[in-house]
């Protein structure tokens, strides 16, 4: 199990090399997170919803991605409510209960999706969340220590060094555990390393000695993307250069922020109208709150903003939730968002209603505007109908008016056909391509199992 002494210290990122590692050597590999807070999430082959890196984590281990791998999903849709989705669907029960009232009812199916991978793989790669460290969460905990104790996994502890203050982390993070969590913390890792690795000593040392707990590996910095579990890597971004760009609207409740990944340098995330300037083409992202992202949207006054930019042909694409944005109203009879009736920006003549239920599905379509096949997936409550001044290049899926569009399908630019064309109407360049998924995982893999003690690693087996 790798766990982490805070969020984002890089646990999705090792999980992922080790299940790669292992499943080069020939073991049947499934990888596990318990529970995942993000609304970047994805479609299985059967139509489930479940966590971005747990489907990466599946690729990496070579096997179909099942909802086992991640039971239970958080998609958070205000500061204090998110949805739950268990075993891949969203349950409108568990989502209205009390946060502490809901551990008691997942847990079963944690503990079930659990034993039932083990049974059937060799090596099951467990994920945490956040920090072991939580003591006020440690009664509902489901998804760090009690996991550990579930099946007496050994616990690889990842810092951030990057971050600075690594070492206290490890060992405060230590002290919090209690005697039978410490038995099972079997190494620690220091993450994101860049510098001299002689310059750590006598640190590790010192370390061991507090704690009996051996650093089994400094994993330098490495420049490898894999794509995101959660909108940390919005914090912090910024325009590259001073040429055109793609503005990406950086929405409170955006979702699904990693299939922008193959614009590369030429994404710059926006909040403001003076970020807009120079900007060649605009996007509205997915969101798990529609209406107050929306609301967001005006309030910024990024919203008239792109009004103005779309009227001087600047092309903007709607995806799923800003899909919705864009239109001329919504409506939410059924309270999926807390009801009401909104009205969209206009810019394309189409309605939606969110229905109770939610769409999930892989899709392939073929759009009628460019004749590219596409491919990537559907995650959406919104039902949508077109009024006759917006054009479908693909039924129920695809939209254009003039220069604006809006789609259902994310995923749609990582299509490298519709990328470049997308690109194209935009005057900018195509970036340099990333490497495959699979490729980016061999070399993440390769780098990770250099820098572990693997003898180490891979006895704990």
């Amino acid at each position: 199990m790798v766990q982490g002494c805070t969020s984002n210290a890089g646990k999705s990122y090792l999980a992922s090399a080790l299940c790669r590692a292992l499943a080069d050597e020939g073991l049947r590999v499934a990888p596990f997170k318990a529970q995942n807070m993000s609304n970047n999430a994805g479609v299985t082959p059967a139509g489930l919803e479940m966590g971005r890196a747990q489907l990466v984590q599946a690729r990496a281990a070579r096997v179909m991605p099942d909802v086992r791998m991640n039971p239970v999903l958080l998609k958070p849709e205000a500061d204090t409510r998110s949805q739950v989705v268990l075993l891949g669907r969203a349950d409108p029960e568990l989502t209205a209960l009390p946060w502490r009232e809901r551990k008691g009812q997942l847990w079963p199916h944690v503990q079930e999706a659990l034993h039932s991978l083990m049974a059937e793989f060799d090596v099951v790669v467990i994920e945490g969340a956040g920090s072991p460290a939580e003591v006020n969460l440690r009664s509902s905990d489901i998804v760090n220590m009690r996991v550990a104790r579930e099946v007496q996994a050994a616990v690889l502890l990842a810092a951030d060094i990057d971050r600075g203050g690594a070492f206290a982390h490890l060992l405060g993070t230590w002290h919090c555990l209690i005697p039978e969590e410490r038995a099972l913390l079997r190494g620690f890792i220091l993450n994101r390393f860049r510098g001299d690795a002689s310059l750590l000593s006598p640190a590790p040392e010192w370390l061991q000695e507090q704690t009996g707990v051996p650093t089994v590996g400094v994993v330098p910095w490495l420049d490898v993307p894999l794509p995101e579990e959660d909108g940390v890597a919005l914090e912090g971004a910024a325009a590259h250069g001073d040429g055109g760009f793609v503005a990406i609207a950086r929405l409170p409740r955006v979702s699904n922020l990693d299939e922008f990944a193959p614009l590369g340098e030429l994404a710059r995330w926006v909040a403001s109208p003076a970020d807009l300037v120079g900007a060649r083409a605009v996007i509205l992202p997915g969101s798990k709150s529609t209406a107050a992202d929306l609301a967001w949207l005006r309030a910024s006054g990024l919203a008239g903003a792109i009004t103005r930019l779309a009227a001087q042909g600047v092309p903007v694409l709607g995806v799923c939730g800003g899909l919705q944005m864009l239109g001329s109203r919504i409506t939410d009879p059924h309270g999926v968002e807390g009801g009401g009736d909104v009205a969209g920006l206009g810019l394309l003549d189409l309605e939606t209603e969110f229905a109770p239920l939610k769409t999930t599905r892989l899709t392939r379509l073929t759009d009628a505007e460019t004749g590219f096949a596409l491919e990537g997936y559907e995650i959406h409550h919104g039902q949508t109908v077109a009024g006759a001044g917006a054009s479908a290049c693909t039924p129920g899926l695809l939209w254009r008016q003039g220069n604006v569009r809006g789609t259902y399908l994310h995923g749609l630019l990582e299509n490298p056909a519709y990328l470049e064309r997308f690109l194209g109407w935009a005057d900018l360049p195509v970036p340099a391509g990333l490497d495959s998924l699979d490729a980016r995982l061999d070399a993440i893999a390769a780098r990770v199992k250099a820098s572990l003690d693997w003898p180490f690693v891979r006895g704990l087996l």
